[in-house]
């Protein structure tokens, strides 16, 4: 199975998710948007959409309707992912991949009420693909569930999982190890101290949590498969 993981920036890899898609034979490919978050302009062209069979759409530090920072490329890639949907290939769709999939098929993305940190754990409709948890969490914005979309999962902050098709958005990072997370503290450290956060605790707490991580990370991915996408 072909797959692409589009990476938004130099520290959006697949980690775990791409290591988990690859135990069952997806060959993923790399597309990254942006070569430098400091200056968020791109006009590199998004493949075909009938190209893959699969597509992960991973994080990224902005917001999806932050046009000032992102406009040159957002809108394209709403489109490419409503292509792809709509193709019938399958959409796996990671915090602001997660956004970017509501977007395209109609949801809503805003400010949530609160941001969210840290290992934290969800209330879900498929325990036995998508797992409670704890999963890791750093972001600021929430998703609505598009119409005729089925929400899977929830916190009291709002939505966590919606299924629609072969399509699969989470608010959530499956793909956080011990290793990417310590690009991105070295990337925004300061911004989770500035929030209250014990960065030193957290590593650890990562690195105590990382094996039942990895296997809840590829629990979610054969659900994904084989009850989502259908592979």
């Amino acid at each position: 199975m072909r797959g692409l993981a589009v990476e938004h920036d130099p520290t959006g890899h697949a980690a775990l998710v791409g290591k988990a898609l690859e135990r069952r034979g997806v060959e993923l490919e790399p597309f990254r948007v942006v070569a430098d978050v400091a200056n968020p302009v791109s006009d590199r062209e998004f493949p075909d959409p009938g190209d893959y069979d699969l597509v992960v759409v991973l994080g990224a530090i902005w917001s999806v309707y932050d046009d000032a920072r992102i406009g040159t490329w957002i809108h394209r890639e709403l489109d490419f992912v409503r292509e792809v949907h709509e193709a019938g290939a399958a959409v796996l769709g990671v915090c602001f991949g997660g956004q970017v999939l509501s977007a395209a098929l109609g949801g809503t993305v805003s400010r949530a009420p609160a941001p969210e940190f840290g290992w934290l754990s969800i209330d879900t409709d498929e325990p036995d693909g998508l797992s409670p948890g704890p999963w890791f969490q750093w972001h600021y914005d929430r998703f609505t569930v598009p119409t005729g979309a089925t929400e899977l999962a929830r916190n009291a902050n709002g939505s966590q999982a919606f299924r629609e098709g072969r399509s699969l958005g989470l608010q959530f990072h499956p793909e956080v190890d011990g290793s990417l997370l310590g690009e991105w503290i070295g990337f925004g450290g300061d911004e989770l101290r500035a929030h209250g956060i014990d960065v030193d605790a957290l590593v650890a707490e990562t690195a105590r949590i990382e094996s039942s991580a990895v296997h809840r990370t590829q629990q979610l991915v054969d659900w994904f498969l084989e009850d989502v996408a259908e592979q």
